[in-house]
């Protein structure tokens, strides 16, 4: 039973930071990811002073805030003439800074250390679970997982066309009325839900692997947005059972041994897709000289 869970955490943490994935490749904002991974560290901390609780709802909400306020300043930057990476690094390595000394200053007899917050262990993940009036009822990750994957579902289900046009032209986008930084928000919004969801099972850092990796791969094996998602999601979920399976043969960390596997599953499509692949380029450029 203890491997169905991790199975299940993992594939639901891939599936959701796959989706979400696709729509920053496109957009060209992997770094996105990473940034509001570490920059969500005040706002956990702040929402764990005002509860006084770990609970995961008042965390993500806490750490929602603070993916979006991550946005807005990055964005802010950018309109300012900053560059974007840098805007990107000077935003989340000030966030970032900031939580640790809250954590370093308040919070130095509890146990919401960098540790607890940064790597999670999804080995643990059955462990931690919800009892509903007596009845065990699996654990939290699973459920809060499964929460996200559905409001992620329900959201780019409802707004697709919006979002895809906002992906690859938010100029005609806006020309043609639809409000692209709600949009943004919106779609960042997501990934900060994501990102927190994902603590507890595989931590912040690893889930910026599952974020692009996936994601980057799909692109590389097909030129349709709808196939992107999909194909993405089954690279993120067989990226989980390929690591488990791997992690359980090598003793090895179990989420690392995830983003690996998702990592050699890029590589493949990488040398071997029939677009844009390393092999189909060469032999195209074969072709071509052969012709010329």
């Amino acid at each position: 039973m203890t491997d169905f869970w991790i199975l299940l955490t993992g594939s639901l943490v891939a599936a959701c930071c796959s989706i979400l994935g696709c729509f920053l490749v496109l957009r060209r904002m992997s770094l996105i990811g990473d940034a509001i991974s570490h920059s969500v560290l005040p706002g956990i901390v702040i929402a764990f002073m005002v509860s006084g609780s770990r609970d995961s709802i008042v965390m993500l909400l806490g750490a929602s805030v603070l993916g979006l306020v991550t946005v807005f300043l990055i964005q802010l930057f950018q309109q300012s003439g900053v560059q974007a990476d840098a805007s990107i690094g000077v935003v989340f390595t000030a966030l970032f800074a900031a939580g640790v000394v809250l954590v370093s200053l308040n919070l130095r007899n509890v146990d919401l250390d960098l540790d607890c917050v940064l790597y999670g262990e999804i080995a643990h993940v059955h462990w931690n679970t919800w009892t509903l009036h007596g009845a065990d009822m699996g654990p939290k990750a699973v459920w809060m997982l499964g929460f996200t994957l559905l409001v992620i579902v329900l959201v780019i289900g409802l707004f697709f066309k919006q979002f895809k046009l906002c992906a690859f032209d938010p100029m005609l986008a806006a020309a043609v009325g639809i409000p692209v930084a709600l949009f943004h928000y919106l779609l960042m919004g997501l990934v900060s839900m994501a990102t927190v969801s994902s603590f507890e099972s595989v931590g912040a850092i690893l889930v910026v692997g599952m974020l692009i990796i996936p994601a980057s791969a799909a692109y590389l094996l097909t030129d349709r947005l709808g196939r992107m998602i999909l194909i993405s999601v089954a690279i993120g979920i067989a990226s989980t059972v390929l690591g488990y399976f791997a992690a359980v043969v090598l003793d090895a960390s179990i989420a690392g041994c995830m983003v690996c596997a998702a990592a050699l599953l890029f590589v493949l499509a990488f040398v071997f897709s029939p677009t844009h692949g390393l092999l189909a380029r060469r032999l195209w450029r074969r072709l071509h000289s052969r012709s010329v």
